[in-house]
């Protein structure tokens, strides 16, 4: 089986030797995305909300370029810097995803690149 290199301008570069995402077959494993402006390469500014939007537009632009969507998401992973923030995090997710929801683990961790409150990445199975 081929693998296939997804990279797009609408989300951000990545930072170290990985890829955006990478496709298998109809698999497409994502690269966890944190709250960086594509344009900038910046972390965005605000809270807990305003990063988690960022991250699932990141996300939902990597999903585009792969040729798919969040719909087509079954597994999404969260990692938050603190559990506090769950509340939130998950209203934002349901901005982005409906019914059926893809299967989720949401981890407390001690830190994430660039100072980022969240970080999230997703296996999709596209058509």
């Amino acid at each position: 089986m081929s693998r296939q290199i997804i990279a797009t301008a609408q989300a951000p570069a990545a930072i170290g030797p990985y890829s955006q995402a990478v496709r298998a077959g109809t698999t497409v494993y994502c690269s966890g995305q944190i709250p960086l402006d594509p344009a900038t390469g910046a972390l965005v500014e605000g809270d807990i909300t305003a990063q988690a939007r960022r991250v699932f537009e990141n996300l939902k632009a990597v999903a585009a370029a792969a040729g798919g969507s969040l719909d087509d998401a079954v597994r999404v992973g969260i990692y938050v810097t603190d559990l506090q923030h769950f509340a939130a995090v998950n209203a934002v997710m349901a901005e982005y995803f409906k019914p059926p929801y893809p299967a989720r683990s949401t981890i407390e961790v001690s830190g994430l690149p660039k100072g980022a409150q969240v970080e999230v990445d997703a296996i999709l199975v596209v058509g």
